[in-house]
């Protein structure tokens, strides 16, 4: 880095604001969500706050924003739901939006996020979420393009759920047991915990055993 350069700003910090009652699903167990994401970014003169509103045909539908580290950039990772099209997955930087998943189509249809992590070992970062995890309970994973405005889903597996309606925490993520990620969730029946990789294109799973809320624990844990 030259003289006098500076680096840029980084994401550290991400939270919803604004909370609206203009999308009538409540998925998350109350009939509030979000307006609108505020950002902290920080760099060598400190720290500074940017909020960044939607539209009021769209709202956060969502527990909380995750930072993902793109390998090029850091972003809020959110469930973005449209009022007519339903939910979609999307990446947001201080510039606004970086990329989306299309939105499901259709008026109370949502997602439930997993997480985000290179789940191949390609280099690139992979976006996991369940989609319809209450109807459709099919895991779908997106890979980014750095310097790209859309994900490019590039594996699907049914039957794998991690929501119940109503509930204000979606279960399972991401665990790293030493052979690299993994995503845990359950089955579409919530009977039994599930570990699947990203292998060669697909995802394979293995079964960790009968589901309670203490096995997704120590699942989460390598336990």
């Amino acid at each position: 880095m030259g003289a006098g350069a500076e680096a840029a700003p980084r994401l550290i910090e991400a939270h919803y604001a604004e909370p609206t009652t203009r999308y009538d699903h409540g998925v998350l167990g109350d009939a509030v969500e979000w307006g609108a994401l505020s950002l902290t970014l920080q760099d060598g003169a400190g720290t500074r706050d940017v909020l960044l509103r939607l539209d009021r045909t769209r709202v956060f539908e969502d527990t909380a924003p995750r930072l993902v580290d793109l390998g090029t950039v850091t972003a809020a990772m959110v469930v973005e739901s449209d009022l007519s099209l339903g939910a979609r997955l999307a990446l947001y930087t201080a510039e606004g939006l970086l990329a989306a998943t299309p939105f499901i189509g259709q008026r109370h249809r949502w997602l439930a996020p997993v997480g985000a992590a290179d789940l191949d070992g390609d280099g690139l970062i992979e976006l996991t979420y369940v989609d319809r995890p209450h109807l459709a309970k099919t895991l779908r994973i997106w890979r980014y393009q750095p310097a790209s405005s859309d994900l490019r889903e590039i594996a699907v597996a049914s039957g794998l759920t991690n929501h119940r309606i109503g509930w204000q925490n979606i279960a399972g993520g991401l665990r790293d047991c030493g052979a690299g990620p993994e995503i845990v969730l359950a089955d579409a029946d919530w009977t039994q915990v599930i570990s699947a990789r990203l292998e060669g294109g697909a995802i394979v799973r293995r079964n960790l055993g009968r589901y309670d809320a203490s096995a997704m624990t120590a699942a989460l844990a390598c336990r």
